[in-house]
């Protein structure tokens, strides 16, 4: 069986089938907040952090992006961004970076040397209470203004890098395989994890739900039974880890 061989193809055929169902539900227990994003909402969200990487920032086909941010609905539009433009979603030497609250001192610094972007991760998507340092880009400004299509000049193919992890190099086509090789989630299911999704195993969590028709359940700071009420909740199928 012939399986899509870039993120754009995966989300097309999403948007295509069923572009209303939910495909990221975003629990934080802390602050309560809850996101749900359906098919087309994610790919608004993912044009529009695309156009902010590649239109305003000038990241190009074959850069690398290093998503340092927790747990959070944020993750996975980061990674379609970067996938989309054929940016490569690595763990060392970033080209850019994006971030959030508790490692803004660490890249802030850096600001001067490649695009610093940073999260507040407030409900909503909305910008940091207080002032950015200079030279870094608050995501929740710059990102609202952005279109919610975004079309590559120079689109990636499958061979393009999705992922590097500790030099190790994943493409694009070789991530689909595995994801419709995998078995966290069967067709149309909803996958219930905490795992961060721009972790090794956490990516797995994200991309198999997405194509195969299912969604996402994505929670984070919240104690064990707080978790089993939302599988409940939320009529999980699966959850990872198992």
């Amino acid at each position: 069986m012939n399986h899509p061989t870039t993120f754009a193809d995966v989300l097309s055929e999403q948007l295509r089938s069923d572009a209303g169902r939910p495909l990221v539900t975003f629990y934080d227990d802390e602050s309560g907040e809850r996101v749900e994003l359906s098919v087309t909402t994610y790919a608004n969200w993912v044009a529009k952090a695309a156009s902010l990487l590649v239109d305003d920032l000038d990241l190009e086909r074959g850069a690398r992006l290093q998503v340092d941010l927790p747990a959070h609905w944020l993750v996975p539009v980061f990674l379609g961004a970067a996938w989309t433009a054929g940016i490569a979603v690595v763990d060392d030497a970033p080209d850019a970076v994006v971030c959030g609250p508790s490692t803004l001192d660490v890249w802030a610094p850096r600001a001067g040397e490649l695009p610093v972007l940073a999260c507040a991760l407030l409900p909503l998507g909305v910008r940091f209470a207080e002032q950015v340092p200079a030279g870094v880009h608050d995501v929740g400004v710059e990102i609202w203004g952005q279109p919610d299509a975004f079309a590559p000049w120079d689109p990636p193919t499958g061979d393009d890098v999705a992922v590097e992890h500790r030099g190790e190099r994943t493409s694009q086509s070789s991530l689909w395989n595995a994801a419709a090789a995998g078995t966290l989630v069967t067709d149309g299911g909803r996958l219930l994890t905490e795992a961060n999704p721009a972790s090794p195993p956490g990516l797995a969590a994200f991309v198999e739900p997405l194509l195969r028709g299912g969604s996402l359940v994505l929670v984070t700071r919240a104690g064990r039974e707080r978790v089993e009420a939302t599988y409940v909740a939320e009529r999980a199928t699966a959850r990872f880890p198992a």
